[in-house]
């Protein structure tokens, strides 16, 4: 099993910068990818962002150039720092893990076999 936790949200200005974090424990030797999800009030889970171990990443159109997905191997832990937040950024921000580096290329949430307890992320106008 592997348990994933985040850290980091809250509540920031429109145009400001947080950055998010997801420590994976148990068997991270497994995963192959990791990656954030978002989920607004009354819309479905989307995909942010994601990374293999190796560096290899996606992101959404949405966030292409204002958000940069990271991880360092050595602390099992990936990192989205986002800049230049807009209100329509806010959500409840989701760490997804996978098995398969190949998962990296999915933006399907229910490809994603791990998921995190979620962090709340406010972006005032």
């Amino acid at each position: 099993q592997v348990q994933l936790v985040e850290s980091g949200g809250g509540l920031v200005q429109d145009g400001g910068s947080l950055r998010l974090s997801c420590a994976a424990s148990g068997r991270t030797f497994s995963l192959g990818a990791m990656g954030w999800f978002r989920q607004a009030p009354g819309k479905e889970r989307d995909f942010v962002a994601a990374i293999t171990w190796s560096g290899g990443s996606t992101y959404a159109d949405s966030v292409k150039g204002r958000f940069t997905i990271s991880r360092d191997n050595a602390k099992n832990t990936v990192y989205l720092q986002m800049n230049s937040l807009k209100p329509e950024d806010t959500a409840v921000y989701y760490c997804a893990a996978s098995i398969s580096s190949d998962t990296v290329r999915s933006m399907r949430a229910t490809s994603w076999a791990y998921w995190g307890q979620g962090t709340q992320v406010t972006v005032s106008k």
